[in-house]
């Protein structure tokens, strides 16, 4: 299936509402987004509320799945998703191309990715490929165990179909599959004793600042193309896209590193903190990158977008 990059998109948008030398006005003064029960997204979309607030518009947030908000954007019922993960979500991303519902904007994290992972003390002593795993000394450092999240998971799926076909001389390791906080309770208790450990990780996640976890390289492509690599993508609804030049510009612009994105992870999910706080300070923290997201934008009745973002942090 053909796909709509980010240059056509823009294109097409400016097509339809270039007036001049500025965007022409927005059509709604609210966006509608999509908000899984996840804190990365929930902190990013938080983020975004922030940041149009002070220029004109509202937010409100749909607590559904991604499945779920999928159908919304295709109904109308619903604006922007700033979690489209690929290619986890690849059916329901091709079903509403497919419609002519959506746009995709393109990344708003770089650098996500899933798969085998180790504390970085076991990577600096040079375990940085999966294919290592199959050394019989490597394995016993490991106590032929890996450790994942829970049965019935995709991701546990994979790794038992590794097993299965002795991807990297795994045949003979058992898995240990529990609960996200179990797994990761696992990790924390071998971070603190330094002992190897081999899990299922994915960044971002504040297991990455957390234990220092790092992925390896995965020639055999357990977890997915590219090494277990995922595109994050912002999911427009095309009829909105379309209606609003100026924010879908914002939306557009709007992205983020993983390790930033993992940062804030941290701060909202383990240390349990407000909401409105994290996403308050990660934008006092970096007014280079909130610039760059303003970059072309104006606030909803044509004035300056970043004097009134500044003025409102």
């Amino acid at each position: 299936m053909k796909t709509h990059t980010k240059t056509l998109t823009l294109s097409l948008i400016a097509g339809l509402t270039l007036a001049g030398p500025a965007l022409a006005a927005d059509r709604d003064d609210r966006l509608r987004l999509v908000v899984p029960p996840w804190p990365g997204v929930t902190v990013k979309s938080e983020i975004m509320a922030q940041l149009i607030e002070p220029l004109g518009y509202t937010t409100e947030t749909l607590e559904i799945s991604s499945t779920v908000g999928y159908s919304t954007l295709q109904s109308g019922d619903s604006d922007a998703f700033l979690a489209g993960w690929m290619p986890a979500q690849q059916e329901s991303y091709d079903a509403a191309m497919e419609a002519d519902a959506i746009v995709d904007l393109g990344n708003n994290v770089n650098g996500a990715r899933m798969g085998f992972a180790v504390p970085d003390y076991v990577y600096q002593a040079g375990i940085t490929r999966a294919e290592q795993l199959a050394d019989p000394e490597v394995a016993e450092r490991f106590e032929r165990t890996i450790y994942s999240i829970e049965s019935g998971s995709t991701v546990t799926d994979m790794i038992e179909g590794a097993i299965d076909s002795n991807t990297h001389g795994l045949e003979d390791w058992k898995l240990m599959a529990s609960s996200t906080p179990g797994m990761l309770s696992e990790v924390n208790g071998a971070v603190e004793q330094e002992r190897w450990i081999l899990f299922y990780g994915w960044t971002p996640h504040w297991m990455v600042p957390e234990y220092d976890a790092r992925i390896l390289d995965d020639s055999a492509n357990i977890f997915g193309a590219d090494g277990g690599r995922s595109d994050v993508k912002t999911i427009v609804a095309k009829d909105y896209a379309e209606a609003n030049p100026n924010l879908t510009r914002l939306l557009d612009q709007f992205e983020l590193s993983a390790d930033e994105q993992s940062e804030f992870i941290l701060e909202y999910s383990l240390k349990e903190r407000e909401l409105e706080d994290v996403a308050h300070e990660w934008l006092v923290a970096h007014p280079q990158r909130v610039a760059s997201f303003l970059e072309g934008v104006t606030t909803r009745d044509g004035e300056d977008a970043l004097s009134a973002v500044e003025g409102s942090l």
